[in-house]
């Protein structure tokens, strides 16, 4: 039934019934952008409400009721998580640093506004320790590192030669030598006629002291050493000559590991018949050149044990044009070397091709028998190495370095062996001490010393101790050990008589040295002195009148005399110190000089002390 008008007007519009949300068909970012303008346009009404919709939740989230809101990105909000911990984590710290610091320098914090400029020291501050700890760990990454050693900086640098070899600074000395056993000084002239002749002994190093030799000296003109080739060319400055007879210099000119026998029979020969020593003559023509340097030693008187003399050595050691030949070996442990050997016989060396060239002719098949039968004596037990009478390893040094012509060569029928024995190692003895130079294979910085004192010639680098070799490596008990020093009873008198003799030259080289720097040290401060009294008196002598001081022309006097004996002192100790240097070359070294340095007579009555 329809109402009238007036009534109609007066209950107003009728109502409508209440709407739904419409679907969302639309973009959802376009369709809440909408609802929020409506609802922003019509704040109080209910519909603005009704049609905003539901809350929104964070992506996964559900709301009460079971309806479920739409997925936000789970990156964005944990990068917004992390980035607002990391901010208020850092505000944090940095009030506890301020406090922190505040407390600290509390009295410096009054000064302006220190709150910022606290804070930005402080920061400095730790980001420099943190590079600092970043640098260490990056140069010493390990635990034992070089700069946290801290006793480096307050301990003396130790001394090379003592802690390289392992050996005490002083022991007591077993032989008695003279001044000019001791003092090896050679004028080596390298533009001369001077010639080293280098006597290789199987096992001794010897192959790696012989490239020192070529690779390693300090020259005028070096060794041109060519790749792929062993021997290199060692010639004297603008000379087509060479200075080093060695394996690695002149090949094996006179037989493969010549003894003293050969090279002293050999060398003169071939240097004198050869202009050139760098060619290597023939087989036959080594057998000549013996052969002939045998019948002059024949024919000479010398051919007597006493031939052994220094005096016979010293005429050995020069040719017939005048060439001065300087020999020089390194020895080695034997029970080491003859270890060593063994193991390198085990590998398939013979040295077939050594000469064993005495009194002119090698030794017969009855005179040296061979231990093997077939090509080599690859694979050898040690046993078997040790059973062979006729093996020449067995006292190899003192044979190698002996006069084998004063027991009648290999032929053992001439003298009793007892006799033989005791002929070969007294030999063996004087050659290597009238040596000009021999290094020993347990000191190689000693060696390397002591070939510098003697020829004046430095290394480019320093030897190296190898504490480990093939035949350190071998194991034997102390009854293989005994039975070898047995067999090489006279290599083990001559090292020890060699080790006493290198270590008193070592020890008096290293004296001499230091005597001389002090004496040179003492000169310096009296010249100083005598320049300083000079201008001292020359002063005074200027700043006053001659005519109101009569005393100073004999100041003056005085002054000059006392710096005229000065100097004449320095002159004359230089000078008498040179003559004896000149009459000690001269004479041979073979006699103790009377009038020795206050160092030599300190170091003779050390070792009588010792003894």
């Amino acid at each position: 039934m329809a109402l009238p008008a007036c009534a109609a007007r007066a209950l107003g519009p009728p109502l409508q019934p209440e709407r739904r949300a419409p679907a969302r068909t639309t973009c959802p970012r376009r369709h809440s952008r909408v609802e929020a303008e409506l609802a922003a346009s019509r704040p109080g009404s209910v519909a603005a409400s009704v049609l905003a919709g539901p809350p929104r939740a964070p992506k996964g989230v559900f709301l009460p009721g079971g309806s479920r809101a739409r997925r936000w990105d789970l990156g964005s909000l944990c990068r917004a998580l992390l980035t607002r911990g990391l901010a208020a984590l850092g505000h944090s710290l940095k009030h506890v640093l301020g406090a922190i610091f505040s407390k600290i320098f509390g009295p410096l914090a009054s000064v302006g506004n220190m709150d910022e400029k606290s804070n930005k020291l402080l920061l400095a501050l730790v980001m420099l320790f943190l590079f600092a700890v970043i640098v260490l760990q990056y140069v010493c990454p390990g635990t034992e590192c070089q700069l946290l050693r801290l006793q480096a900086f307050s301990s003396p640098m130790p001394d090379p030669y003592r802690s390289e070899d392992e050996s005490s600074a002083r022991f007591v000395p077993r032989y008695n030598f003279s001044r000019g056993d001791l003092l090896r000084k050679v004028d080596f002239d390298i533009k001369g006629d001077d010639l080293i002749v280098f006597l290789h002994i199987q096992k001794t190093g010897g192959t790696t002291f012989g490239r020192h030799l070529v690779r390693n000296i300090q020259l005028e003109q070096p060794c041109e050493c060519r790749v792929g080739q062993k021997k290199c060319t060692c010639h004297r400055p603008g000379k087509r000559e060479t200075w080093l007879f060695s394996r690695f210099s002149t090949g094996w000119s006179c037989g493969l590991h010549a003894d003293w026998t050969e090279l002293t029979s050999c060398v003169p020969a071939v240097v004198d018949g050869k202009r050139d020593a760098r060619l290597r003559p023939s087989r036959w023509r080594i057998f000549q050149i013996l052969d002939a340097a045998s019948k002059d030693r024949r024919g000479s008187p010398n051919t007597n044990p006493g031939a052994n003399s220094p005096s016979s050595t010293k005429a050995r050691n020069a040719s017939k044009s005048g060439k001065n030949f300087h020999y020089i070996t390194i020895l080695r442990d034997p029970v080491s070397r003859y270890l060593s050997e063994w193991r390198h016989v085990q590998r398939g060396a013979t040295w077939k091709a050594s000469l064993h060239v005495c009194d002119g002719r090698p030794p017969t098949s009855e005179e040296l028998p061979s231990c093997y039968t077939g090509d080599d004596w690859s694979g050898c037990p040690l046993k078997e190495f040790m059973d062979c009478p006729y093996n020449l390893a067995n006292n190899r040094q003192v044979r190698m370095l002996s006069d084998l012509t004063l027991v009648g060569c290999y032929n053992l029928s001439v003298m009793p062996e007892k006799q033989r024995n005791k002929v070969l190692l007294e030999s063996a003895k004087s050659n290597l001490k009238h040596m000009a130079f021999f290094g020993l294979t347990e000191f190689q910085r000693k060696t390397q010393y002591l070939f510098e004192k003697t020829f004046n010639m430095n290394f480019i680098s320093p030897f190296t101790q190898y504490n480990t070799t093939r035949a350190s490596s071998v194991e034997i008990n102390e009854e293989i050990q005994k039975r070898i020093e047995g067999l090489n009873f006279l290599d083990m008198e001559l090292y020890s008589y060699a080790k006493d003799l290198f270590l008193q030259r070592y020890q008096f080289m290293r004296q001499k040295e230091h005597q001389e720097a002090r004496q040179k040290r003492q000169e310096q401060r009296k010249f100083l002195k005598g320049r300083f009294l000079q201008t001292h008196f020359q002063s005074q002598g200027q700043s006053q009148n001659p005519s109101q001081n009569p005393n100073l022309n004999a100041n003056q006097n005085v002054t000059q005399n006392l710096i005229q004996n000065l100097t004449q002192n320095s002159s004359q100790n230089l000078s008498h110190k040179e003559n004896r240097e000149s009459q000690k070359q001269s004479t041979g070294q073979e006699q103790s000089d009377g009038n020795t340095s206050n160092g030599t007579n300190d170091y003779i009555g050390s070792v009588e002390k010792w003894r």
